[in-house]
C-alpha cells in the first residue's frame, strides 16, 4: 500500500479542515513536503478549483492552481511524486495545459502526475463560458489532444473544440510515452476514461469502498482496456464528504486512530483493490505536531501494510 502525504491547507472545506491549518503558508508547505519526502511518502496530491460561487456553503474559497503548486513542490523536493486531485479538464486550454505539465515534468526530472476530472460546480463553468452539458465531450477531446501534443513529433489534431496541425511542441514530458494520466470520478464515462488512458483512478466520495471491486471489474471489461498497472486511490478520510463537499456526518477518522486501527483499515482497502491511500490530518496543535504524526505513521503503520 502506497501512502499519499496530506499536505495541510490545500483547501478550506470545513468538513476536512483542522483550525490550525489556516495559518499554514506556502513556505510552510514546501518545508513539510521536504519532510514528507525524507520520511518516505510516495506522493503529494493537489486539489483544484478556480472560482467558487459566492453562495457555496461548503466548498470554501481557498484552492490552489494544481499544476503551479505541483511545480513549486517539485522545486523543493527531489523524489516524491506530485499529482493533482483533480484538475478540471474542461476548463483548461489543452495546448496551454499540456505545455504547463510538460514543462513541470521537464524541470522535475519526470515526477509529475495529473488527475483529470470534469468538475462539480456548474457556476464555475459559467465563469469560463464553458457549456456544462458539453463538459464530457470537451474533456474527451481535450484528453486526446493533450496526448497528441505529448507524443507526436509534430502534433496534429482536428476536433470540434480544438484544432492544430504540424506544430512545434517541445519539450515533451520526460516520462514516456507521457506523464501518467489518472482519472477522477465514479460515473461510467469516467470509468471508461480510466480504461482508455488511465494509469490511476482517484475514487470519488460518492463510491463506497465496498463498491470499488465492481468498478474495477467494469474498467477492465471495457474494450479499450489493456492489461497494465493501475493505481486505485481512496483516502481514509474520503467518507467525510458528501454532495457539494457537505459533511457526511461520518467522523470516524476525525479524532485520530491507533496504529492498529489504521493498519486494519488499510488492509481492508488493499483487499478491495485499493493501492494508494492516506491517513487524515489529526486534531493536533500545529505543523510540528503534525510532522511528528506523519513520522509516526511511517514508523508504526507503513511497515505493517
Amino acid at each position: 500500500m502506497k501512502l499519499t502525504f496530506p499536505l495541510p491547507h490545500l483547501m478550506e472545506i470545513q468538513a476536512m479542515l483542522q483550525p490550525w491549518e489556516l495559518a499554514v503558508t506556502g513556505p510552510d508547505q514546501l518545508r513539510m513536503a521536504q519532510r514528507a519526502e525524507a520520511l518516505g511518502y510516495d506522493m503529494i496530491a493537489i486539489p483544484e478549483h478556480i472560482a467558487i460561487p459566492p453562495n457555496d456553503q461548503h466548498t470554501g474559497h481557498f484552492w490552489l492552481h494544481s499544476t503551479t503548486a505541483q511545480a513549486a513542490l517539485a522545486g523543493a523536493t527531489s523524489r516524491i511524486l506530485l499529482n493533482s486531485c483533480v484538475t478540471i479538464l474542461p476548463l483548461q486550454n489543452p495546448l496551454y495545459h499540456a505545455k504547463s505539465l510538460a514543462t513541470a515534468d521537464w524541470f522535475s526530472g519526470g515526477r509529475m502526475v495529473v488527475t483529470f476530472g470534469l468538475g462539480s460546480i456548474r457556476k464555475e463553468f459559467d465563469y469560463f463560458g464553458v457549456p456544462w452539458d458539453q463538459r464530457g465531450a470537451i474533456a474527451d477531446e481535450y484528453l486526446d489532444a493533450i496526448v497528441a501534443l505529448w507524443t507526436q513529433e509534430r502534433p496534429t489534431f482536428a476536433g470540434r473544440y480544438v484544432q492544430f496541425e504540424d506544430i512545434g511542441f517541445n519539450p515533451k514530458p520526460v516520462q514516456k510515452p507521457h506523464l501518467p494520466i489518472w482519472i477522477g470520478g465514479d460515473s461510467k464515462p469516467a470509468l471508461r476514461r480510466v480504461a482508455r488512458v488511465g494509469s490511476g483512478w482517484i475514487v470519488s466520495f460518492r463510491t463506497a469502498p465496498e463498491e470499488i471491486p465492481d468498478r474495477i471489474d467494469f474498467i477492465k471489461s471495457q474494450p479499450d482496456w489493456t492489461d497494465r498497472p493501475l493505481e486505485i486511490s481512496y483516502g481514509l478520510g474520503t467518507g467525510r464528504l458528501t454532495t457539494n463537499h457537505a459533511p457526511s456526518g461520518d467522523d470516524s477518522v476525525s479524532g485520530g486512530m491507533s496504529a492498529q486501527q489504521i493498519v486494519d483499515a488499510l488492509g481492508r482497502f488493499k483487499e478491495l483493490g485499493i493501492t494508494m491511500s492516506s491517513v487524515p490530518i489529526p486534531p493536533v496543535s500545529g505543523i510540528e505536531a503534525y510532522l511528528d504524526h506523519a513520522q509516526w505513521v511511517m514508523e508504526e503503520v507503513k511497515p505493517k501494510l
